[in-house]
């Protein structure tokens, strides 16, 4: 009964693939194709700093990026962000500081969609924020219930790990 539960919680706010979230008309996506710019990191390197000023919109390439956050003087590894993840949709449609440390864990790439363009598309086509916020919402519910079913089975004395996997 709990595995059932924990799957129709996850597939209701699964992560949506990045063509679909990005879709948009010819104009808007020629605007954001000639935007973009590959960014290439070696291990070690960080991509942004917590509350520096969001560039654009970052889409992993290549390699494994830690994403990490310092709260109350408590330092956090929020986890990590591989080839095809969409990070910082809060910075960027947000207030426009970055929540969170992006730092490569191996030699990888970034691809980044530069405000400007991104705040271009979003005046020409608005249906291309809206998926992003949608997006920003499963997020944010994905980390919620990752939390809560964390805790649950802690409290249970579950193997958060090997539950998880099971799913």
């Amino acid at each position: 009964m709990q595995r059932e539960a924990k799957s129709r919680s996850m597939e209701a706010v699964r992560a949506h693939p990045v063509a679909e979230l990005l879709e948009c008309p010819p104009a808007i996506g020629l605007l954001l194709n000639h935007a973009a710019q590959c960014l290439s990191f070696e291990a070690g390197e960080v991509v942004f700093r917590q509350s520096s000023i969001c560039r654009g919109l970052y889409l992993v390439i290549t390699g494994q990026f830690l994403r990490r956050t310092e709260r109350l003087e408590t330092r956090l590894t929020l986890g990590p962000a591989r080839a095809g993840d969409l990070v910082e949709l809060a910075a960027a449609l947000g207030d426009g500081l970055h929540t969170y440390t992006l730092a490569a864990q191996t030699s990888g790439s970034v691809l980044i969609l530069p405000m400007e363009a991104l705040n271009q598309a979003f005046q020409s086509f608005p249906p291309l924020r809206m998926r992003l916020l949608e997006e920003l919402a499963r997020e944010v519910s994905r980390a919620y219930n990752t939390c809560c079913f964390s805790r649950a089975a802690k409290s249970q004395g579950v193997n958060f790990a090997a539950w998880q996997a099971q799913g």
